[in-house]
């Protein structure tokens, strides 16, 4: 499950896919970001050299645009997030709002050619609020480029509908679907309610196929929509195939869903491959309804691009109780080692730990052992008795808390934490839920989440930003959780409830936190880290952001705050990242972790920058969407900027 309530962090105080990805350019020509993750194989790498290590620090802003669409709360709207990345494909720059509207922009001015309106119902209780991160292009073959939309846009939208527009025009393509689009709810059982299945990222493209996932509202009952993954005719939308990821010793018997792709997909246009990181089954916290490992639920998978069949499938953690998502991206690569170059597939988790698979068999390149966990006191539940760790590399963040650990800014805000502390079950990275309480750590919103990474594969390193957040997580008994429910509605109680409905138990989670608000764990809340690949090992490791626009106190200030968002690698050894909770797009050395830059944003940068090369004089562009993220509690905004040398 994606929802976050990171909002309780309050100072009170205060390769694949895309031929450019690995060649060097020397001309002005032009140099597209023409898929959300740079590449259809989600590298997040650009050859571009202009903007380099020697002259970085002279970054400007070359232009920014209002998109107008935002959203405070206050008029019974949900709260946006502007997660969005532009692409740009064809000259021309391609964006999404929160409130799911596309527009279609010059890329080296920014100014709008067109827009596209999908006139989403924004007073919808959408389970992950206003947000939208992207579109993807698709170009018929060169022998069919005639009349109109031989170049589409496709869009999902929040309220599960898929698009096809014409790049050229905004115009909705009336050959696909039903006057260019289709209703994504349509044979899809158990949805209750507008706005619990949803889509919320980019659809991926290979060949004439358009793909999509789903979002879903996964802890609010067992008995929710499944989490099918389906491939749609890119010209004319009928249904190509449908592949249902929990399978073996769940379907079709079990009344459990979810385990559904809610984040990026990515695909290998060479060997025809689509790979998914899929989400947990439902619900997250108590699975006595879906007994077993629960494949392929927190799992990367890899499908036949024109088939939708099971190539092989590797689970992250088995019979998930801490909504440890599988929500990066897949990022494809060559690995080179020994001598020899293999490739892979690089698939972090929540839980921090990072996987490298052979991408053609899904076996671990470094080795993966399956290690004892603890067991769970709670009526009806069968925790797996082991979980799988890889041997390398490390993890990425920190995997246990206790008490002796407890960290405040002053010594009675560390005691109260460690007060706290005391009371609750923690004994390690997959302590299972309990009346009692446990520390989830790094928690649901920890490790890798749908920020993913980039891979600079001429240097070997794979950079990510990760989280550190502890979670405060309690079972509920059914008869007790109308009370805890109603307290929390009213305001009376800070943590974020689910019924978790068809189980015995409610269940409640917020950030273990000080009675100032800050999380009861030593900073930094949110880190950079380097990973050498060839190697297995962490190169190094920096504190992201820090609090210093959540505090007038400068005492008060801490390095390393929460993200959301992720990182970008390019040619000439920089890596450009935002995301923190301050409002800043930063410039890091890819090889050092050494901050060359950083450029003041309008609001939050919860997004992925990007960058390519446009215009005449062939400048380079890195572009980040800085609206803010009503859950993470950044300042809102609706501004795209872009930056260029003077």
């Amino acid at each position: 499950m994606r929802h976050i309530a990171v909002a309780g962090i309050v100072l009170i105080a205060s390769v694949a896919g895309s031929s450019f990805a690995s060649a060097q350019t020397a001309d002005n020509s032009p140099v597209e970001w023409p898929v959300y993750g740079g590449d259809a194989g989600g590298s997040r790498y650009s050859p571009l050299t202009e903007i380099n290590k020697g002259n970085v620090a002279q970054l400007k802003v070359a232009w920014e645009l209002h998109t107008g669409d935002v959203s405070d709360g206050s008029d019974g709207r949900p709260k946006s997030e502007f997660e969005a990345t532009p692409i740009v494909a064809g000259g021309t720059m391609f964006v999404t709002t929160p409130f799911n509207r596309v527009l279609a922009l010059d890329p080296e001015t920014g100014k709008e050619k067109w827009r596209f309106d999908p006139r989403i119902d924004l007073h919808v209780r959408y389970s992950e609020g206003l947000v939208n991160r992207g579109v993807t292009f698709w170009s018929a073959p060169g022998d069919v480029q005639t009349g109109t939309c031989h170049q589409r846009i496709f869009l999902a939208t929040i309220d599960a509908r898929l698009f096809a527009l014409d790049a050229a025009t905004g115009n909705p393509c009336g050959d696909f679907g039903s006057g260019g689009e289709i209703d994504l709810k349509q044979g899809v059982a158990n949805i209750t309610r507008p706005g619990e299945y949803e889509e919320t990222s980019a659809p991926a493209v290979i060949d004439d196929l358009v793909i999509v996932g789903s979002s879903i509202a996964d802890n609010d009952r067992v008995a929710i929509p499944d989490g099918r993954v389906r491939a749609f005719d890119a010209r004319t939308g009928a249904l190509r195939w449908s592949w249902n990821p929990l399978q073996g010793d769940l379907a079709p018997t079990a009344p459990t869903g979810a385990g559904n792709v809610w984040s990026t997909i990515s695909v290998d246009t060479r060997r025809k491959l689509v790979f998914l990181p899929t989400g947990s089954a439902s619900p997250d916290y108590h699975g006595f309804k879906r007994p077993g490992d629960n494949k392929w639920a927190n799992s990367v998978v890899a499908l036949s691009a024109g088939t939708g069949e099971l190539v092989w499938g590797f689970q992250l953690v088995h019979h998930d109780l801490w909504d440890y998502d599988t929500a990066a991206q897949p990022v494809l690569g060559t690995l080179r080692r020994d001598g020899g170059e293999t490739p892979v597939v690089i698939q972090g988790n929540k839980t921090g730990n990072l996987f490298v698979l052979d991408r053609e068999t899904g076996k671990p390149v470094f080795g993966v052992e399956e290690r004892p966990v603890p067991t769970s006191d709670a009526d009806g539940e069968t925790a797996s008795p082991t979980q799988p760790f890889p041997l390398a590399p490390p993890p990425l963040v920190s995997q246990h808390l206790s008490a002796a650990d407890a960290w405040g800014i002053t010594p009675e805000e560390r005691d109260a934490c460690r007060n706290q502390m005391e009371k609750l079950r923690s004994e390690g990275i997959f302590t299972p839920p309990s009346v009692q309480g446990i520390i989830a750590f790094p928690g649901n919103v920890g490790g890798m989440n749908w920020s993913s990474g980039a891979f600079d594969s001429g240097r070997q390193i794979f950079v990510t930003n990760v989280n550190n957040l502890p979670m405060e997580v309690h079972l509920i008994p059914r008869n007790q959780y109308q009370p805890v429910e109603k307290a929390a509605q009213q305001g009376a109680l800070r943590a974020e409830v689910s019924p978790q409905h068809g189980t015995p138990y409610g269940m409640s989670r917020q950030v273990l936190h000080s009675p100032l608000g800050l999380p009861c764990n030593p900073p930094p809340w949110g880190e950079l880290v380097a990973v050498n690949l060839s190697t297995g090992s962490i190169a190094w490791k920096v504190p992201l952001g820090t609090t210093a626009d959540m505090t007038a106190n400068a005492a008060a200030i801490v390095q390393g705050t929460p993200n959301l968002g992720g990182p970008i690698m390019t040619a000439a050894g920089l890596t450009f990242v935002a995301s923190a909770m301050d409002n800043y797009l930063r410039a890091f050395d890819t090889e050092t972790g050494a901050e060359l830059w950083k450029g003041r944003l309008p609001a939050g940068g919860q997004a992925m920058p990007m960058t390519y090369r446009a215009g005449r004089d062939g400048k380079q562009f890195v572009v980040i969407a800085a609206g803010g993220h009503g859950k993470l509690g950044t300042r809102l905004g609706d501004s795209l900027v872009a930056f260029a040398l003077p």
